[in-house]
C-alpha cells in the first residue's frame, strides 16, 4: 500500500471564522448542532441526531439547563450548513441519569455503522470535548479557563494565556514479511482471539519512524525494514492521533511476545485470516479503526466480506 486520505474530512473548519463571535453567532442560527457530554454523543441507532439552535433553546428551558458550551466544527460547503458540539458535560449532574443518557451513545457503540463523516464529525466534537473537560485551569498560573475562538482554544482569565487542545501522538503499524504474510499480536485486556496491528505512543525527541522500530522490536522482538507512511487517524480515546505504517520484518522468525503488552503473536496469510474470522478463531480491530483499514488494505478484494466482529476491550 502507499500513502493514502484514509479519513478524508468532511467538513472545511474554517479557522478564519474562529475569531468572529458575530459571525459564529450568526452560524449558529442555522447550524446541525451535535449534542456531546462525557465522551458520548447523541445519535440514534446509524447517525449523529443533530438539534437546530432552536432545539438546543427548549432542551435548556424544558430542563432548567445552564447554557454549556459550544463548539464550532466547520462548515459543509457541498450545502453551506455548519456544524457545531454543544457540550452539556459541565451541567449534566443537574439532570437526573435517564435525562442526562438519553439518546447518548459512544462510538464505541457506533463506530461500525457510522458512514465516514459522522465518524469525522463525532471524532472532531468528542475528542474537543475531551480536551476542554481535562483542562479547566491554566497550566501555567492554576487560575481559571475559558473557551475561546469558537472552541479551539482556552484562555486563561488571570494572565490571558492561550491554551491549545493537545493530542497524543501514536504509531501504528502493519507488519508484513517476504511471502506477504502480516503479523498481528493480542493484548492480554482483550477478548480470547482478538489480535490486532501494533502500536505505542511516541516518546519525547523521537521520530515517527524511531517510534515504529522501537515499538515493534519491543513488543514482537522483530526489526524491520522499507518503513513506509499510511495515512493517520484522529482517536478520542481519550486524546490520540494514530499515525499508520506498514513494515518489512527483517527477522520474521524471530517473531515473540513481550509477555506483557503483547501475550501472543501470530503470522497470518490472506487464506489463513480468512479462514480463521470465518471459524471464529480470530476476532479483528473493529471497523471504525485504521488499524482494520490497514488489515483491509493489505487483504484487497473481499476484505469488506471477512467477518471478524467489532470487539473492543
Amino acid at each position: 500500500m502507499s500513502a493514502i486520505n484514509l479519513f478524508p474530512a468532511p467538513l472545511d473548519r474554517a479557522g478564519d471564522l474562529r475569531a468572529d463571535s458575530n459571525a459564529l453567532d450568526s452560524l449558529w442560527l442555522r447550524a446541525k448542532i451535535a449534542r456531546v457530554h462525557a465522551g458520548r454523543i447523541a445519535a440514534n441507532e446509524n447517525e449523529i441526531t443533530y438539534l437546530s439552535s432552536q432545539g438546543v433553546s427548549e432542551l435548556i428551558e424544558s430542563h432548567s439547563l445552564e447554557l454549556g458550551e459550544r463548539y464550532f466544527l466547520g462548515i459543509d460547503r457541498a450545502t453551506d450548513t455548519p456544524y457545531f458540539a454543544w457540550d452539556t458535560s459541565a451541567v449534566d449532574d443537574l439532570l437526573s441519569d435517564d435525562v442526562k443518557n438519553e439518546g447518548m451513545k459512544s462510538l464505541r457503540e457506533l463506530g461500525h455503522v457510522f458512514d465516514i463523516n459522522s465518524i469525522q464529525i463525532a471524532m472532531h466534537a468528542i475528542a474537543l470535548a475531551n480536551w476542554h473537560e481535562a483542562h479547566p485551569r491554566c497550566s501555567r498560573c492554576g487560575a481559571q479557563t475559558i473557551v475561546g475562538f469558537g472552541g479551539a482554544v482556552r484562555t486563561c482569565i488571570e494572565d490571558q494565556s492561550q491554551h491549545h487542545p493537545r493530542t497524543d501522538s501514536a504509531v501504528i503499524v502493519l507488519i508484513k514479511d517476504v511471502q506477504n504474510r502480516i503479523l498481528l499480536g493480542h493484548q492480554p485486556m482483550w477478548p480470547d482471539g482478538r489480535f490486532s496491528t501494533f502500536a505505542g505512543f511516541l516518546e519525547p525527541g523521537e521520530t515517527f519512524e524511531q517510534c515504529v522500530e522501537r515499538e515493534v522490536f519491543e513488543e514482537s522482538g522483530v526489526a524491520l525494514s522499507d518503513i513506509t507512511y499510511l495515512g493517520s487517524q484522529p482517536w478520542p480515546f481519550p486524546a490520540s492521533i494514530m499515525i499508520a505504517f506498514e513494515a518489512v520484518a527483517v527477522d520474521p522468525e524471530n517473531a515473540r511476545p513481550d509477555g506483557e503488552e503483547i501475550t501472543e503473536v501470530r503470522w497470518f496469510s490472506k487464506a489463513e485470516l480468512k479462514s480463521a474470522t470465518l471459524d471464529g478463531s480470530l476476532l479483528l480491530p473493529p471497523s471504525i479503526s485504521v488499524a482494520r483499514k490497514m488489515i483491509a488494505g493489505w487483504y484487497g478484494e473481499g476484505a469488506d466480506q471477512l467477518d471478524g466482529g467489532q470487539t473492543w476491550r
